[in-house]
């Protein structure tokens, strides 16, 4: 069995300072492969901030796979989010905006879909999107191909932001080139779900975490999803840590298996959530 721990959106600088033990005690002793961060790890890209989210990520016993989202470029330095966007990110996390993990059976890709003339909206590029379907068509059979991107590829009905540009026609290459599961954050609410391609399956499933650390809260809790893959089947926990609590705490269990034309849900569709209680499955258009 393979495990994947999945937060989001820690903002240091607008961190509850209360679950930043709690949160490192529970990533560390779930004992996963790999920690998947997708993004926002500062609220205002400060070198202070970024310090503070590197210091977390050395205390992480377990191999991590990173990428930035639109709140780790400055919005307040023009010249800097113009022409160096990701410096301050590259020299407090790493220079490379795309890592990833590749064993056998299991490969954790990042995706980095930030843009420097957008303060809030997302691009997936189609030079990226060729790179994946590369590296997919030259896995090993069986291999589950797991991405970790800032922005999601589809948003909940009733979000106010904009989606993604490129996402529809990304989605649906990935899909049908061997990417399995999608990693996302970026509207601080959670949400786990297939998507449905044109042809009727369902082979990419989206996790979106909610934020881990940050107050922004949004209506929901802090959150972060622990992913355990057994063969064929795949369980999605969340994780959560509500308003005056002091750790993390399991809210729900949803569990899925990979059939003939893609995930197939084992579990009654939780409506633990304001997102799960009010999400539809869409078609990628």
């Amino acid at each position: 069995m393979k495990r994947i721990l999945h937060l989001s959106d820690m903002h240091f600088g607008r961190e509850r300072p209360e679950l930043l033990e709690p949160l490192l005690a529970a990533i560390n002793s779930a004992r996963p492969d790999v920690v998947a961060i997708s993004g926002d790890l500062t609220q205002r890209a400060r070198r202070s901030q970024f310090a503070a989210a590197r210091a977390f990520i050395d205390r992480i016993n377990w191999p991590c796979v990173v990428v930035p989202g639109n709140h780790d470029i400055p919005l307040d330095r023009p010249f800097l989010r113009m022409f160096r966007p990701f410096s301050r990110y590259r020299t407090a996390i790493g220079p490379n905006l795309e890592p990833g993990i590749v064993t056998g059976d299991l490969a954790v890709l990042g995706v980095n879909t930030v843009t420097r003339w957008s303060w809030q909206r997302g691009r997936i590029r189609s030079r990226r999107v060729r790179q994946l379907c590369r590296s997919f068509a030259e896995a090993p059979k069986g291999r589950l191909n797991v991405l970790v991107a800032h922005h999601p590829f589809r948003h909940s009905p009733g979000s106010t932001k904009d989606e993604m540009i490129g996402a529809d026609k990304a989605i649906e290459t990935l899909s049908g080139c061997g990417a399995h599961v999608v990693l996302s954050g970026h509207l601080h609410s959670w949400h786990t779900e297939a998507f449905v391609s044109r042809m009727q399956e369902t082979r990419v499933l989206q996790v979106q975490a909610g934020t881990s650390l940050s107050n922004r809260l949004r209506g929901e809790e802090n959150d972060f999803a622990l992913i355990e893959i057994d063969g064929r089947d795949l369980h999605v926990e969340r994780w959560v840590a509500g308003a005056g609590e002091t750790g993390f705490r399991r809210h729900m269990r949803s569990s899925f298996r990979m059939g003939e034309s893609g995930w197939i849900r084992l579990t009654p569709k939780p409506a633990g959530t304001a997102s799960d209680a009010r999400q539809s499955v869409r078609m990628l258009r």
